[in-house]
């Protein structure tokens, strides 16, 4: 870990009620990095991949970590299964199957990275990117 970049980081089980706690974290680290107006895009990007690990992961380990950069912040879930996330057409009636075209939806870029011998399973992650600000039309030339 690159320790000039402001980051939280954690291990952990996930069950039914993580998300709630790890919305709560991810919410104070941006409050503190200034980057409040972020809270509703990644709140509901990481509840979308903690869902997934709860659902498709044996056991629920993970890992989460919290990146801050420049332009925004970078959000990685890490777990032991190397079974990639599958989009899935989900109908009206159904109740899952949504998750990757929300993350799609709400975040600037997301990937997935797999890992390796040392470290099996993979990491997805995502980045949502502060909104420019409105340009300076004092500066004339």
């Amino acid at each position: 870990m690159n320790e000039d970049i402001p980051q939280y980081g954690m291990r952990f089980t996930a069950g039914a009620h993580s998300a709630r706690h790890v919305r709560r974290i991810v919410r104070c680290c941006l409050i503190l990095w200034k980057l409040r107006e972020l809270t509703d895009a990644v709140e509901l990007a990481v509840t979308e991949l903690l869902a997934n690990v709860v659902r498709h992961v044996p056991g629920g380990r993970c890992g989460l970590l919290i990146l801050r950069h420049p332009q925004g912040v970078r959000v990685e879930v890490s777990d032991g299964s190397a079974d990639l996330p599958v989009p899935q057409q989900a109908g009206p009636r159904d109740e899952s199957g949504r998750g990757l075209a929300l993350l799609d939806a709400v975040v600037d870029k997301w990937g997935v990275d797999l890992g390796d011998g040392d470290a099996p399973g993979k990491t997805v992650w995502f980045e949502v990117a502060r909104m420019a600000g409105p340009p300076d039309l004092t500066d004339h030339e």
